[in-house]
C-alpha cells in the first residue's frame, strides 16, 4: 500500500471536507492514535498507524489491503466515496437530513429524496452541500448531496427533490444480487 499524491490528498480530503468540514482532523488525530489514508489499485483505505506498521512486514503482493475502504479513484481522477466510509462520516457530518420511516426504503433502494419524505434538515445546509441521511432513530443511512437549501425546503413542493442520492446502506444487498 502506498502513499496517496499531493493530487489525490487533495481530491480526497476536499471530497471529505464537503461531508465533515474541518472535522478531517479529527479523523487522523484520534484519541486512540493516528490514522491516516493509504491507496492501492485506486481505492483509498482507512488504516491506523499500528496496523499499518505490521502490514509493511508483509510482501506487498500478498497484502490485498488493509483497514477500510473509504472509496475509489476513477480513471478521470475524481474520488468517489464508498459506504463503507459511512460509519467514520457519520458522527463528524454538518449537514444532517433525517427521513420519515415510509421513506427509508425508497431511499435505500437507491432513489433521490423528496420533500414529503423529508423528516427533518439540519439548519444552514446549502444547496449542493454534502449531506449524511438519517432514520429519525439517528441511524445513518447513507450520503447524499442537497439538491435545496434549508430555507428553499421550507417552501419547496411536497414532490420536489431536497437530496440527490449518493450512496446507501442498502447497496450491499442491491450487490449481492447482481452477483446472482
Amino acid at each position: 500500500m502506498k502513499r496517496l499524491s499531493e493530487e489525490r490528498t487533495k481530491t480526497l480530503f476536499e471530497k471529505l471536507s464537503k461531508y465533515i468540514g474541518p472535522n478531517v482532523k479529527a479523523l487522523i488525530e484520534r484519541p486512540d492514535g493516528l490514522y491516516c489514508f493509504r491507496e492501492k489499485k485506486d481505492r483509498v483505505y482507512y488504516v491506523s498507524e499500528k496496523i499499518l506498521n505490521l502490514a509493511n512486514t508483509l510482501n506487498q503482493d500478498q497484502l490485498v489491503c488493509a483497514g477500510t475502504c473509504f472509496g475509489k479513484f476513477t480513471k478521470t481522477n475524481k474520488f468517489v466515496l464508498h459506504i463503507t466510509a459511512l460509519t467514520y462520516i457519520a458522527p463528524y457530518a454538518q449537514c444532517k437530513i433525517w427521513l420519515k420511516p415510509a421513506a427509508e426504503q425508497t431511499f435505500l433502494y437507491g432513489n433521490h429524496i423528496a420533500k414529503s419524505g423529508m423528516g427533518r434538515i439540519s439548519e444552514n445546509t446549502e444547496r449542493y452541500s454534502g449531506v449524511v441521511v438519517y432514520s429519525m432513530s439517528d441511524l445513518p443511512l447513507g450520503f447524499g448531496v442537497a439538491a435545496k437549501a434549508t430555507a428553499e425546503c421550507k417552501h419547496a413542493e411536497p414532490m420536489a427533490t431536497v437530496c440527490f442520492h449518493q450512496s446507501d446502506i442498502g447497496e450491499y444487498i442491491r450487490s449481492e444480487a447482481e452477483l446472482i
